[in-house]
């Protein structure tokens, strides 16, 4: 397990601290899940940036029925 310190001002510190308090959290686990929320956004805003892309250039879609039917599920 690794520590990462942060240097913060004091309103900040408390303002984090009564945060993570009123969700019932540790500090810890309230600035883990924040970084890991972050993370996760970003990545979901680049895949779907990504597929945005790729549909312009191929703008081809296809119904539930005829997906279903292509994968032999119907």
């Amino acid at each position: 397990m690794t520590t990462i310190s942060l240097r913060l001002s004091d309103d900040d510190s408390t303002l984090i601290k009564r945060y993570a308090q009123m969700h019932g959290v540790s500090v810890s686990e309230l600035v883990r899940q924040s970084v890991l929320e972050k993370i996760e956004d970003e990545y979901d805003l680049k895949a779907y940036e990504k597929a945005l892309d790729d549909f312009k250039k191929n703008p081809i879609t296809y119904t539930l029925n005829e997906v279903e039917k292509e994968l032999g599920l119907k």
